[in-house]
C-alpha cells in the first residue's frame, strides 16, 4: 500500500490537502490500458482526434471557475492562474489549427528514377509527461496536447507540491468518452515518476538538472526517447546602444514575474558600464512599485514561493551573495507572511561570479546586476554557466543579434525578455545541461512524437542495374 502525501498550501503553510499515489501494480494496468486504447484513438483520424480535443475545451471551460480555484490553491497566486488557464485553452486551438499541415503524408520522386519515394509517420503509442510545480496545469499539458493530436496515448505525472488542479482536470475529462480512455493524470511523488519511465514508450520531463538525468538515465536503460526541459539560468546582456526604459521594463517582468519561479526567468544581468548607474537605478524604481499579493491575493503582482524547499534556497543565494559584499538595493529578505514565505522584488550590485546567485538557479524574483567594459566580457560572462536554455540582448537590432548568435542559449529575446512564455513559433533546443531531445515548441513539438516510417516503391518491371545478373 502506497503511503499518503500531505500537500502545503503556499499562502498559509498549512499541509490541507492529500494525495495517494498508486501502487506500481495498479499504475502498470492503467498504462496497459492507455496502450490498448490508442488504437482505438489512432483509427479514429486526426479529424476525430481534433474534435475530442475541441470537447474538452468545451468541457473545461464549464469548470473553469472549479480549476481555477483549484490553481490558486495550488500555487497561491491568482493573475498567473487565469493566464495558464487562458494559455492552455489557446494552446488547444493552436495545435489543432496547426496539426492538418504538420501531420501530411507526401510521395515524391526519388534520385532513382525508377523508385518512389512515399513518406508516413506513426506515433508512439504511450508517452510519460513528469511536470513540475511552477505553471502546474500549463507545464503538464505542453507536451500532452500535441502528443494526443500525433495519435498518442498520455500518463501525466503533475508535482507532488502542486496537484490539486488534477481533480477538477479529471472530471472534465471524464466529460469526454473517447478522451477520457487515452490520457489520465496520476498523482504521486518521484517513486511515482520512476515507475511511470518503466510503462511508457516515450517520456518528457520538465524539472530539475538533477532529477533530469535520472530520467535520462532511466530512459535509456528502457530504450526509450527522453526529451528534457531543465533549469536555466537566463542571462540578460544590455548594450550601450539600449533603451534603457524598455530594457528595465522587459527584465524586471522576466525576472520576476510568477515571483520569478520559471525556469525562462532572466536570473543575471549585464549591462554597459557606461549606462550601468541610470540601469540600475531606474530598475530599482520599478521594483519598488511591484506589491506582495498580501494579505489578500487581488493585492498585488508578486505571489508566495509556491515550494517550501525553493524559499531555502532563495535565502541562502541571497546570504551568500551579501557575505561577499553584494549590496541590497531594494528587497533582500525571504519573509514569512501568515505561514506562507515572500519575497520581494530585489535588485543587486556589486556581485561576481563567485557568488550563488550568478551561477545556480535562484527560481525567485532575484536581479543581480553587473556592469561590462568591453562587449567580448559580457558574451563571456553570459556563457559562463552550465545551463543554456535562453537569454535575451538588449540594443540595436543589428548590434543585439550579432551577440546574440555568440549566446550559448537556444533561445534569445531581442529587446524584450521571456518571450518563450508566450511565443511558441520558434523551434528551439537546450544548450549544456538546460536539457536535450526535439524542440517542445514550433513544428518539432508535434512531430517528435512520431517515427518516421519511408517505403521506398519500385515503378518499373525492369530488373535494377545493381541486382546479380543470373
Amino acid at each position: 500500500m502506497t503511503k499518503p502525501i500531505e500537500v502545503r498550501n503556499p499562502r498559509t503553510g498549512k499541509y490541507d490537502y492529500v494525495i495517494i499515489p498508486p501502487p506500481s501494480k495498479l499504475l502498470a494496468q492503467q498504462c496497459s490500458r492507455l496502450r490498448r486504447a490508442q488504437k482505438s484513438w489512432l483509427q479514429i483520424g486526426l479529424q476525430g482526434r481534433i474534435e475530442a480535443l475541441q470537447q474538452w475545451k468545451q468541457a473545461i471551460l464549464s469548470k473553469r471557475d472549479k480549476l481555477t480555484e483549484a490553481l490558486v490553491a495550488d500555487t497561491g497566486r491568482l493573475s498567473i492562474s487565469v493566464l495558464e488557464i487562458d494559455s492552455f485553452l489557446s494552446s488547444i486551438d493552436r495545435w489543432c489549427g496547426l496539426a492538418p499541415k504538420l501531420l501530411q503524408d507526401f510521395e515524391k520522386g526519388t534520385a532513382i528514377p525508377f523508385i518512389e519515394l512515399q513518406q508516413t509517420a506513426v506515433p508512439y503509442s504511450l508517452v510519460g509527461v513528469i511536470s513540475p510545480w511552477n505553471f502546474p496545469l500549463l507545464l503538464s499539458t505542453i507536451d500532452t496536447i500535441p502528443a494526443l493530436l500525433a495519435g498518442c496515448a498520455v500518463i501525466v505525472k503533475p508535482s507532488e507540491i502542486a496537484p490539486r488542479f488534477v481533480a477538477p482536470l479529471l472530471e472534465t475529462l471524464n466529460a469526454v468518452g473517447q478522451l477520457r480512455d487515452i490520457l489520465t493524470f496520476i498523482e504521486g511523488a518521484g517513486e511515482t515518476g520512476a515507475a511511470l519511465i518503466d510503462n511508457v514508450d516515450l517520456v518528457c520531463f520538465t524539472g530539475s538538472v538533477a532529477t533530469g538525468r535520472k530520467v535520462a538515465e532511466a530512459a535509456a536503460r528502457q530504450f526509450i526517447p527522453a526529451f528534457l526541459e531543465l533549469g536555466g539560468k537566463d542571462p540578460a546582456i544590455v548594450l550601450e546602444s539600449a533603451d534603457i526604459e524598455l530594457a528595465t521594463s522587459a527584465i524586471l517582468w522576466g525576472s520576476v514575474v510568477n515571483t520569478g519561479q520559471s525556469c525562462l526567468s532572466i536570473e543575471r544581468i549585464y549591462v554597459a558600464e557606461s549606462i550601468f548607474d541610470k540601469f540600475y537605478h531606474q530598475l530599482v524604481t520599478k521594483a519598488y512599485r511591484l506589491r506582495l499579493a498580501h494579505p489578500k491575493i487581488e493585492d498585488g503582482e508578486i505571489g508566495p514561493i509556491i515550494a517550501e524547499r525553493q524559499a531555502a534556497i532563495i535565502k541562502e543565494h541571497l546570504q551568500d551573495a551579501v557575505s561577499k559584499k553584494a549590496v541590497i538595493h531594494c528587497g533582500g529578505e525571504v519573509e514569512e507572511l501568515s505561514g506562507g514565505w515572500w519575497c520581494r522584488p530585489t535588485v543587486l550590485t556589486s556581485v561576481n561570479h563567485s557568488m550563488r546567485l550568478m551561477t545556480e538557479e535562484t527560481f525567485g524574483p532575484i536581479m543581480p546586476v553587473m556592469a561590462f567594459s568591453r562587449i567580448s566580457e559580457a558574451i563571456a560572462l553570459a556563457n559562463d554557466t552550465i545551463y543554456g536554455l535562453s537569454a535575451a540582448v538588449f540594443g540595436s537590432k543589428a548590434e543585439a543579434l550579432k551577440v546574440a548568435q555568440q549566446i550559448d542559449a537556444g533561445a534569445i529575446s531581442i529587446n524584450d525578455a521571456a518571450l518563450t512564455a508566450l511565443m511558441h513559433e520558434g523551434e528551439k533546443n537546450a544548450f549544456k545541461f538546460s536539457g536535450m531531445g526535439g524542440s517542445r515548441m514550433g513544428p518539432a513539438a508535434l512531430t517528435r512524437f512520431m517515427r518516421k516510417k519511408a517505403f521506398l516503391v519500385k515503378t518499373n518491371t525492369v530488373s535494377d542495374p545493381w541486382w546479380f545478373n543470373l
